[in-house]
């Protein structure tokens, strides 16, 4: 019997060129996404801007890893939706002044339809602040990061 291990520690590596000074086009894995500045930022508004793409990946491994979680402890979410509320210090991207923890505060409002007990809700909720590794690095950075569950029963 062959014992397949996964590597624990992968380099993930991305390309980003510079289509203009404030358009990026990052290609990972066969995948192009677009970040941007809006127009009155001089951009052209195509996709998102550096800290907006930021802050959404919070929202997107606040998904992928409450949802792994929840199968891991046999919860199913009927459905789930995600709002993210972030304090952003601009100073820094104005150049205006350094600024340490430029998302001083950062709210999820995660609403979940589901049929899982308060303890199940619990354990997940638990287990998301351990996993989520957007999450983990925003901690990290200063910001106080706050979740509000709002369950929906099913």
């Amino acid at each position: 019997m062959v014992v397949v291990r996964e590597k624990t520690t992968i380099k993930m590596r991305m390309e980003g060129v510079a289509q203009s000074h404030s358009r990026t086009d990052v290609s990972i894995a066969g995948l192009t996404t677009i970040i941007d500045e809006p127009v009155e930022r001089g951009g052209t508004n195509l996709g998102m801007s550096p800290t907006q793409t930021f802050a959404a990946s919070l929202i997107g491994c606040t998904n992928v890893i409450s949802h792994k979680i929840a199968h891991k402890n046999g919860v199913e979410f009927k459905a789930m939706n995600i709002r993210l509320e972030a304090d952003f210090d601009r100073r820094g991207v104005t150049l205006a002044e350094d600024v340490a923890v430029p998302f001083p505060a950062m709210t999820l409002h995660i609403d979940v339809t589901t049929d899982a007990t308060q303890e199940q809700i619990d354990q997940i909720r638990h287990e998301l602040e351990m996993y989520c590794p957007i999450a983990k690095v925003v901690r990290a950075s200063g910001t106080k990061l706050d979740e509000v569950w709002n369950i929906i029963p099913a």
